[in-house]
């Protein structure tokens, strides 16, 4: 007799076309625990833990908008280091420091570090064209160079719309075992290379002046870097979690071929993510002084970049990150954001969970980022 079964209830679409744990009822669960819901991981530990010892700086619980936000139903956790010291945590009732928590979008920063350390080293250059490393890409990226894939200054058919049923990013999730697929489940590498055109376009050229976000960029960026890297895109987060020192795990969501999702693929608890934040902090320098990122690529980072849209259009995004030139950070779906102050050494982040239709709210995050570029300036 054939066993019965059903489809599993986590990753089943319901009529808002988002997975259960992604629907605004069970969002905040499923972002506490996507490291356990998605269908694919990998996990990396450290060798060495970068020690945090509380050392409180009152100032950071005295400000009206650290009040504001971490008493905000949405609020996961908020969490301020600076070298070995931990100088503010808060986290919800429901959560707690070591609990792992969604980071989407944040996990791109990762791609700073690993194209900076492949760039110094003279194994890829900025203006090569992505097809001459991935000859496979289709004509949304063939064209597309290395330095505008970092920038997201590229104009293509991706769509990364979470209102719009249709959109293709909602097929990256069902690569990344986050949602059943219908019919055959997909790879990353073929999504990638059946990225086309805009419509109506005749190239890949971005001619808005403001950055355009898209996701798939940086997974076609670590597949190239997997190319000239010489090396599976698993050992360079093994070194990641040893460079960061982190304490926990680093849960990286893959495809069913194991293919790590570096558009958003990481779970992290805060304090690992300020870990991760102070890779930054430290010019791309890992816990026992040898680099695992690029200072010279810092430094350019912070001085490039195209403008970002409203409501961050005093940003710019540069190199797989969001800067004003001073620090450098990252928001992710859902409500989080992360900034690293290399002058200060400060790193710190904000975790929060919107239960609105869609998990997307652009005016969610400029008082986040205010609050957190202010805190990382220092006393």
């Amino acid at each position: 007799m054939q066993p019965q079964t059903h489809p599993n209830p986590d990753l089943s679409v319901g009529p808002d076309h988002h997975p259960r744990w992604n629907a605004a009822p069970h969002r905040r669960q499923g972002f506490h625990t996507l490291h356990r819901i998605a269908r694919y991981s990998l996990g990396f530990r450290a060798a060495s833990v970068l020690d945090l010892r509380l050392t409180a700086d009152l100032g950071i619980p005295a400000r009206e908008d650290v009040r504001r936000l971490t008493a905000s139903p949405w609020f996961s956790a908020l969490a301020v280091t600076e070298g070995n010291r931990l100088l503010y945590e808060a986290y919800a009732p429901d959560f707690g420091p070591d609990r792992p928590h969604a980071i989407m979008s944040i996990s791109k920063m990762a791609a700073n570090l690993i194209l900076g350390h492949l760039w110094e080293a003279g194994r890829i250059a900025l203006d090569e064209p992505l097809g001459a490393i991935l000859p496979w890409l289709g004509p949304g990226y063939r064209d597309a160079t290395v330095q505008q894939a970092l920038n997201m200054d590229v104009h293509n058919a991706f769509n990364e719309d979470y209102t719009d049923p249709f959109t293709t990013v909602f097929q990256f999730e069902t690569a990344m075992g986050m949602r059943l697929p219908q019919g055959p489940e997909p790879l990353m590498a073929e999504l990638l290379a059946g990225i086309g055109l805009a419509p109506g376009a005749g190239d890949s050229v971005n001619r808005t002046g403001a950055s355009l976000y898209k996701s798939a960029n940086t997974d076609v960026l670590m597949l190239a870097a997997e190319a000239r890297g010489g090396r599976p895109l698993r050992a360079w987060l093994a070194d990641l979690a040893d460079a960061a020192g982190i304490e926990g795990v680093l849960h990286m969501g893959t495809d069913r071929a194991g293919t790590p999702i570096f558009s958003g693929g990481i779970c992290l608890t805060a304090r690992d993510l300020c870990r991760y934040g102070a890779l930054f902090a430290r010019n791309g320098r890992g816990v026992d002084g040898t680099a695992f990122g690029s200072a010279a690529f810092l430094d350019r980072t912070l001085a490039g970049g195209v403008p970002m849209p409203a409501p961050r259009g005093h940003l710019r995004y540069s190199n797989q990150t969001n800067t004003d030139g001073t620090w450098v950070g990252h928001g992710g779906y859902g409500g989080q954001y992360l900034v690293a102050n290399p002058a200060t050494g400060r790193v710190a982040c904000y975790l929060s969970v919107l239960q609105d239709a869609h998990g997307y709210d652009p005016d969610w995050y400029p008082p986040v980022i205010a609050m957190l570029t202010e805190i990382c300036a220092g006393p």
